[in-house]
């Protein structure tokens, strides 16, 4: 009689164990597909006001690799532009001089569609427009898909959290654009 409760006690431990651990592995993998949808779901409504801005890592004209994580911690603009386009050269100036103005308290990070743009194209206008901020290649022109720009030039702000807080396709007036800095740098 001891043997069969002892039997019945160590299937009933083993059982309990089992289903113990099925239920953990159960309720890992629950979260792990949880978080894969969120993480998918985010990814889906990219980049819009509200939403974190997507990392990307791209070469520079410096030949070194930029990360927006380079930001570390301050707030940034990311500008898309391109040699050829009128409007980003009318832009240009005012981001050096807002730049210089305000480079401790905000980053830019200039990207250059890269793939519809000569880098000695990119390279002479950033020359030539005094960049000192990191110019960034989009070679393949997979940045510009990951943050659907469609248009030149395209101007993200990014708060110190990676959040985007303002999207502007085309120029602004240098005063609108200043107001942005500052609005930037207090968010």
């Amino acid at each position: 009689m001891k043997k069969l409760i002892a039997i019945i006690l160590a299937g009933a431990l083993i059982w309990a164990g089992v289903n113990f651990y099925n239920t953990k592995k159960e309720e890992k993998e629950r979260k792990a597909k949880q978080a894969k949808q969120a993480e998918l779901q985010e990814t889906e409504v990219l980049p819009q006001v509200g939403f974190k801005a997507p990392n990307i890592t791209l070469k520079g004209l410096d030949g070194k690799l930029h990360s927006l994580n380079d930001a570390k911690g301050k707030p940034y603009l990311i500008n898309f532009w391109a040699s050829w386009c009128g409007p980003c050269e009318m832009e240009a100036p005012d981001l050096v001089h807002l730049y210089d103005k305000y480079k401790k308290d905000v980053e830019i990070f200039a990207i250059n569609a890269t793939i519809g743009d000569p880098v000695q194209e990119a390279s002479a206008f950033a020359d030539r427009h005094g960049f000192k901020f990191p110019v960034l290649l989009d070679m393949d022109g997979v940045a510009g898909l990951d943050y659907k720009v469609f248009s030149l030039p395209t101007t993200f702000f990014v708060n110190k959290d990676g959040i985007i807080v303002e999207q502007v396709r085309g120029v602004l007036p240098p005063d609108q654009l200043e107001e942005k800095f500052k609005k930037l740098i207090e968010s």
